[in-house]
């Protein structure tokens, strides 16, 4: 059936309740473990239920974020969000406190109890009238993004079609789009910084009522983070600073030279070829090489690609209106993922067909895992390692998106991927900081931004350019509104996926088999175990940062254009 075919309808907070509530009863009341697995198997088919029309409702805002309709079932899901985490929770509480749970604990994988554990770590009944306020800042910061518009040229735009200009071979149209990004950011200054700051202040408040020090520890109990704790993140994101940092500003460096740029800007990041960076084969063209691409890769990739295309499981023209970012989601209850996109030209396109399609596959492969509804496709490290591993196992088939400029899309896939660490974990950094210093002002917040620049990315130089310039880079970063602390996961996946690169360039066929494995697992282990399952070394290893980059810096100097 084609997406947009498939049947919506609201799942009530009443329905839920009155059915979580049986539930609870059948488990307290349960005199076999078998009674409680049944329990079990009845939640999650509610879980699946909710998850579905909850997906639909924000896929069919996010494709027209002024659908009315639309617009208000997602405000209704975001209303009752809270209440059915809570009823989660005591869902949790119940299968904790069963006189089964040993029984349980036997029967099931380990780490539903550790989930669980963190579930009831993340969440409490006091704290719901904080969540539905967060929510409504969320998605007024969503609306916000998705409807401002940049007139650039005498033309009106969204601003993923704007920023196919910061590729531009001409430095003057990308200074231009940048200056057209800053000033126009620049009248939404106020709504920005007021949204931030009840942000951090609502999420700062749902930690201490919870007795946490700030919300650094609940953030991380929301993240669900299995294998690594802040202390570890924060050892990570020095190892970045000492052996990857160095490495990048002098590659981005000599290769800004090679460009003829002796003062590097902000807007000059995202060209790395000398002429400009290589334009993809157009929409149609995508599509058809990743047909072609997926087939080529094996039977079970192939059936997936030509499930995603004959329903219509793709939606990547920018518009007015429309969400500004990307994203795959899923709609369980009829095994289908969906891909939102923004295209515009660039070679990003080719990237975002990749990196989500690597998110829908897993989806896919575990639609029939018994344990996908309680325990996902594992942390977000983990699901951000599908996606970006499957943007290198494209790599055979790049002649089809950029024909006789393969070579060039390789070398600047690589050196932006490798370049992207830096950033992200700067992203982190600033979390961080924010929700550690949570009276920060908004000028305050600028100039931490400015300093973390200096230290993650002393190469680049935001002078000049309007507002931007003032250390509010961070404001169309939209994770760090709507996601805290997710943004480390797509740094700990890159690690990951290069050394799934480095394998597939010895031998594909064998590292493309230890990632469907990897894949199809799900959240069955955790993240540092698949690594160690595929026979690689986890980020958090002493040593492991400085052997991968300097492994990453020879592949690059070896890939140069």
């Amino acid at each position: 059936m084609k997406v947009f075919e498939l049947p919506y309808e609201r799942v009530t907070i009443e329905y839920l309740t009155q059915e979580v509530q049986e539930i609870i009863h059948m488990i307290q009341g349960a005199e076999t473990v078998e009674q409680v697995l049944k329990a079990r198997n009845r939640y999650n088919a509610l879980s699946r239920e909710y998850d579905t029309a909850n997906a639909l409702s924000y896929m069919r805002y996010t494709v027209n974020t002024v659908d009315e309709f639309y617009l208000q079932e997602k405000d209704y899901y975001d209303e009752i969000g809270p209440a059915v985490e809570n009823l989660n929770l005591e869902y949790c509480k119940a299968l904790m406190e069963s006189r089964f749970r040993p029984e349980l604990e036997q029967r099931l994988n380990p780490l539903v109890f550790r989930s669980i554990e963190n579930t009831m770590r993340a969440m409490s009944p006091e704290i719901v009238e904080d969540m539905i306020e967060e929510n409504k800042l969320v998605s007024e910061y969503s609306q916000l993004m998705a409807g401002m518009e940049f007139t650039f040229r005498g033309e009106t735009m969204s601003r993923a079609m704007l920023m196919g200009y910061a590729s531009d071979d001409d430095r003057e149209t990308r200074r231009e789009c940048y200056e057209v990004l800053g000033t126009t950011l620049a009248e939404h200054s106020a709504q920005l910084d007021r949204i931030f700051d009840d942000l951090v202040h609502v999420r700062d408040r749902m930690a201490k009522k919870m007795g946490y020090r700030n919300f650094v520890e609940l953030g991380y109990y929301r993240m669900n983070r299995l294998c690594y704790d802040a202390e570890m993140v924060a050892h990570f994101r020095q190892n970045v600073l000492r052996d990857i940092v160095p490495i990048v500003a002098r590659l981005r460096t000599e290769n800004a030279k090679r460009l003829g740029i002796d003062d590097f800007k902000l807007y000059d990041l995202s060209v790395i070829i000398p002429g400009g960076d290589p334009k993809p084969c157009g929409k149609e063209g995508i599509f058809q090489a990743a047909r072609e691409m997926y087939h080529g890769m094996g039977e079970e990739t192939g059936a997936f690609i030509d499930m995603m295309l004959e329903n219509e499981a793709f939606d990547v023209d920018a518009r007015k209106n429309k969400w500004g970012g990307g994203y795959c989601t899923e709609f369980v209850k009829y095994r289908q993922p969906f891909i939102l996109a923004n295209f515009n030209g660039s070679a990003d396109d080719v990237d975002t067909v990749t990196h989500e399609a690597g998110h829908a596959l897993n989806a896919y492969l575990c639609f029939d895992n018994e344990y996908a509804t309680e325990l996902g496709c594992g942390g977000m490290e983990t699901a951000e390692t599908h996606s970006m591993s499957m943007e290198f196992f494209a790599w055979p088939y790049m002649e089809r998106f950029f024909g006789e400029h393969a070579a060039k899309y390789r070398f600047r896939h690589a050196m932006d991927a490798f370049s992207f660490i830096p950033y992200g974990t700067m992203v982190d950094a600033f979390q961080h900081l924010v929700y550690e210093q949570p009276n920060l002002t908004p000028a305050q917040r600028n100039a931490a931004w400015l300093e973390l620049e200096h230290q993650y990315r002393p190469h680049i130089s935001m002078e000049g350019i309007p507002y931007i310039e003032q250390g509010t880079r961070w404001q169309y970063q939209m994770h760090i509104f709507e996601t805290p602390f997710y943004y480390i996961d797509y740094c700990l996946a890159q690690t990951a996926a290069f050394q799934f690169l480095l394998a597939s360039l010895d031998d594909y066929d064998d590292a493309f088999m230890r990632y469907m494995r990897f894949s199809r697992q799900g959240g069955e282990q955790v993240w540092t175990a698949l690594l160690a399952e595929a026979g690689f070394k986890s980020p958090f290893e002493t040593g492991a940062l400085k052997e991968f980059a300097e492994q990453i810096e020879v592949l690059l100097n070896r890939l140069r254009q």
